[in-house]
């Protein structure tokens, strides 16, 4: 199978190495071509976003509006700040100018004559990586002015770097424009979405790294290339995170749909000690798990995930074998979460500390029965009350952990009734009663 993100080509990430391997020739075969018909020839490839949403490319391009006197501009998203995602900065170290290409064919698909690459903070190797990348294509003339003799074409467009500062917010696609404009990472009210009004109220299209560098390989080989590979609905490569109890952790680039057990057992190298698999998390940390004995015929793409009740995100795959505590687990999940809301919503900022406080009562032996069902409840009252999908990335591991792994969590509490007590203030209304208490 033909690597389309990571091709295993020593020293690609030297420009050099990348123009003898045929790079920047997608380009100029782009700037001959209209843009609506890149655009189309994206739709049309099946190209969906591997940021986390999974949305289609060529359509979020199709928003940009064609008749506007302002400035149009492309951010391109790599803070991969979700925990159990280490893909995009393997881009950075490895093929960087793939990127940049598919930075210039996006920009002259939707006009846009500045793009921004948004990195966080945390990634100084890789920032330096990128910016030595796109230093030696402006002296190459692939980027800048000089593209108008590189590429004998009248369009050109310049590319900066933005360091984050390490806030998971920033990740989503509003609060990385706010951070882009100087200003808090807090999240925007939709709509109006970025097509419409984005970085300083201009027209904006926001994709993930990843999504960017697939681009160069779609005009290059056609889209019934691309879109033949993988599932249908969800085509081209994927590149799979794999990272926990496995004895080969890495990124994987393999077609979308591969069974989640071949990439365990065959190229992650399997369980240590042949241990039997408890939880799967298949997407990075704020991805709904999946239970152990239930993975088996389980296919990595968007639709095959949705189908078993959960998402692809950013295809961060996390096994924990049989002796994971998981009550640990999830109490430090919820602690990022809790740490990251940037608090401007109220159910978020007051639910994922009510919820990180509940899991520690619960992982210090004192939590009860009702616990479970607070937090479900606390979960559900946080999901879908948000301005931004991190109330969904808090909310979706708690509720789906305790729901799928019920048994387990009941025999971490005390066990316990709970009897409702009239004429109480209303905090007191609930009472918990051990059995031992109990009498006839």
């Amino acid at each position: 199978m033909e690597k389309i993100v990571l091709p295993e080509i020593e020293n690609f990430h030297q420009i050099d190495v990348y123009v003898e391997q045929g790079g920047y020739k997608a380009a100029k075969k782009a700037f001959e071509q209209s843009s609506d018909d890149i655009i189309d020839q994206v739709k049309k490839s099946g190209l969906r976003g591997r940021g986390g949403a999974a949305f289609s490319a060529g359509l979020k391009w199709s928003f940009m509006p064609k008749t506007t006197d302002k400035p149009k501009y492309l951010c391109v998203n790599g803070d991969e700040s979700e925990p159990g995602s280490f893909k995009d900065r393997q881009i950075f170290e490895d093929n960087p100018h793939q990127l940049i290409e598919g930075t210039l064919i996006t920009c002259y698909a939707i006009g846009a004559k500045v793009a921004y690459v948004y990195i966080r903070g945390e990634y100084h190797k890789w920032i330096k990586l990128m910016q030595k990348a796109i230093n030696d294509a402006y002296e190459k003339g692939f980027v800048g002015e000089g593209m108008k003799e590189t590429f004998g074409t009248n369009f050109y467009c310049d590319i900066y770097i933005h360091k984050g500062a390490g806030a998971y917010i920033c990740g989503e696609e509003s609060s990385l424009m706010n951070s882009l404009e100087g200003k808090r990472g807090y999240p925007r009210i939709k709509p109006p979405f970025p097509a419409q009004n984005g970085l300083w109220g201009n027209p904006t299209t926001i994709n993930n790294i990843e999504t960017i560098t697939n681009i160069p390989k779609i005009i290059e080989n056609g889209w019934e290339w691309f879109a033949a590979i993988g599932e249908p609905k969800h085509p081209g490569t994927i590149l799979f995170g794999v990272s926990g109890h496995v004895n080969k952790p890495g990124i994987y680039e393999l077609p979308s749909g591969t069974l989640l057990t071949d990439i365990i057992y065959n190229y992650a190298g399997g369980v240590p000690g042949n241990k039997k698999i408890l939880c799967v998390i298949p997407g990075g940390s704020s991805m709904p798990p999946l239970r152990g004995d239930q993975i088996e015929g389980v296919k990595m793409d968007a639709e095959s995930l949705k189908e078993v009740g959960s998402a692809i995100g950013t295809a961060g795959i996390m096994v924990m074998d049989e002796d994971t505590d998981l009550v640990k687990v999830l109490a430090r999940i919820t602690q990022f979460y809790h740490h990251e809301s940037c608090g401007l919503c109220t159910p978020c900022r007051e639910g994922t500390g009510w919820m990180e406080k509940v899991l520690n009562r619960i992982l210090n032996d004192e939590g009860s029965y009702g616990d479970l069902d607070l937090l479900i409840s606390i979960a559900n009252n946080i999901e879908g009350n948000t301005i931004c999908a991190l109330g969904e990335a808090a909310a979706w591991p708690v509720r789906y952990m305790i729901t799928r792994f019920r048994d387990y969590f009941e025999e971490r509490v005390k066990k316990e009734v709970m009897i409702t007590v009239k004429n109480k203030v209303h905090s007191m209304r609930q009472t918990a009663f051990p059995l031992d208490d109990i009498t006839d």
